[in-house]
């Protein structure tokens, strides 16, 4: 009875950020249009994005709340790598031009640091689970049960960026929660083979005609085909912090991050 009660009141909370009037994710019977919609800019473009999906208060309020602990609680994680996050890929030459190397900077909170907060709410809500399954074509998405991966929020101050990378997830979501003065935008490649060495040699040398930048607002929901779709985030300009919540669904239950994978990510196991 506790559970159903936090369940009831969590789902209310939810309610109140978001514009269910353009976006019914709590009507499964009116939201086939939408649906269908996202279907086909996944199709035609490798993403699909829901603006002013949170109302403009309520990201305002989310950013006034989750930018101190961003900048005094999170992990900053720095590093050069290639666009494979791996050691050199077996049977590719190391000074292959799709193993140049990449810049990443980053500040990240985990979820056990935000379960108090709207974006934690609003990850487990089910009707944007729901959603999202039917969009994927998906029987089902599962919650990751990592306790620190399963929604992350990613702070990025002047400077700072991410490099091009293919995620390991078949699909990413994100929320912008504050989009920095200038700079920070979304930059991808869609329906790039990862094993496609010469595709990528080109996406990294700027010479692939198919690359797109993505322009978001704070409340805009993102959702891109994170594996075969390389990405990176262009580095910030200005004073103006840029913080995106990512969450993390699988279409099978009791994914968790090793140990060592939490060291790297967020350095911290546990």
């Amino acid at each position: 009875m506790q559970n159903r009660t936090h369940d009831i009141l969590a789902a209310r909370a939810v309610h109140e950020h978001l514009d269910l009037e353009r976006y019914p994710l709590d009507q499964p019977g009116h939201c086939q249009p939408l649906i269908e919609r996202c279907r086909e800019e996944l199709a035609r473009l490798g993403l699909c994005s829901l603006p002013g999906f949170v109302r403009t208060a309520s990201i305002a309020g989310a950013a006034e709340e989750l930018l101190p602990l961003v900048r005094e609680r999170s992990f900053f994680h720095s590093r050069r790598h290639n666009i494979y996050f791996t050691d050199t890929p077996p049977g590719i030459a190391a000074d292959h031009p799709a193993l140049a190397l990449q810049e990443t900077s980053s500040r990240t909170v985990c979820d056990d640091q935000i379960a108090w907060s709207f974006v934690h709410a609003l990850y487990e809500w089910p009707p944007l689970r729901d959603f999202l399954a039917r969009v994927m074509g998906k029987p089902r998405l599962h919650l990751m049960e990592d306790p620190l991966a399963r929604v992350n929020v990613m702070g990025y101050r002047e400077g700072e960026g991410l490099g091009w990378h293919f995620d390991r997830s078949e699909f990413t979501t994100t929320l912008l929660i504050q989009a920095s003065q200038d700079g920070g935008h979304l930059e991808y490649r869609p329906d790039l083979a990862q094993d496609d060495l010469d595709g990528v040699a080109g996406l990294l040398e700027g010479r692939d005609a198919a690359r797109r930048t993505h322009v978001q607002r704070a409340g805009t929901l993102t959702v891109f085909k994170g594996r075969n779709t390389a990405h990176c985030v262009t580095p910030v300009v200005g004073e103006t912090d840029r913080l995106i919540a990512v969450f993390s669904y699988f279409d099978r239950p009791g994914v968790v991050f090793s140990a060592a994978e939490r060291l790297g990510f967020y350095g911290r196991a546990a």
